[in-house]
């Protein structure tokens, strides 16, 4: 079976897929072979010398979810702490809007913590080969391998109408999930952990984000 898209433009799709949580339906199911097409998609995104050494993990067993809503919970309310938390970025900006974007974030973030574990799925990408002790080039030739595809899925996922939202909050975690799941920590790492659901509605729009001229260099620095 192939899924209906909503039709959105290619700027539609890149400017408009958010990270999403409060919008999460999580009454739906997600059907597997939905899934699957996302996913078909997302393994045609490029590979470092095309070695696909990616797996992905779909969990949607309840006791699962549950035990990883725990594992995210409780990274969560250690992250919160932090000096660098979502809680505390730009609250000093005097940027009105950027305050406003990043506490409607917050509060969104703070609101998935909560309820990860009824999302009905929360796929974790994984990459063979692990970046503990490697230099720079070498971890940034394996994460460049891995969220092109993470990407490509959550982009496939929008046009949809499913909503996803990249967190990384369990990996403060990451070898305890591993024996949850059986994935082969050794072998293996974990690249994140995104909930996917229906959304409510499907009319996302653009963020608010600093001008682009004001990131932008030419030549140099």
């Amino acid at each position: 079976m192939t899924y209906g898209t909503l039709g959105l433009t290619t700027t539609e799709l890149l400017t408009t897929t958010r990270a999403v949580r409060k919008r999460l339906d999580l009454e739906r199911e997600v059907p597997e072979d939905l899934l699957e097409e996302c996913l078909s998609i997302a393994v045609q995104a490029p590979s470092g010398s095309n070695a696909q050494n990616w797996q992905f993990v779909f969990v949607t067993d309840p006791a699962l979810k549950e035990n990883l809503g725990e594992i995210y919970s409780r990274a969560w309310d250690q992250y919160i702490q932090s000096p660098n938390s979502i809680f505390k970025r730009h609250e000093d900006s005097d940027d009105g809007d950027l305050r406003n974007s990043q506490e409607r974030s917050a509060s969104s973030a703070d609101f998935l913590s909560h309820n990860i574990k009824s999302v009905p799925v929360l796929m974790i990408p994984c990459y063979r080969s692990r970046t503990d002790g490697l230099r720079l080039i070498g971890q940034a030739t394996r994460f460049a391998s891995i969220y092109p595809a993470v990407w490509s899925f959550m982009l496939a996922a929008r046009d949809r109408g499913l909503g996803t939202s990249l967190t990384t909050m369990h990996l403060m975690y990451e070898k305890e999930v591993a024996e949850l799941l059986d994935i082969p920590y050794e072998e293996y790492m974990q690249c994140g952990l995104i909930p996917i659901a229906y959304t409510k509605g499907t009319n996302f729009k653009q963020a608010y984000r600093l001008a682009a001229r004001s990131v932008m260099h030419m030549d140099r620095w």
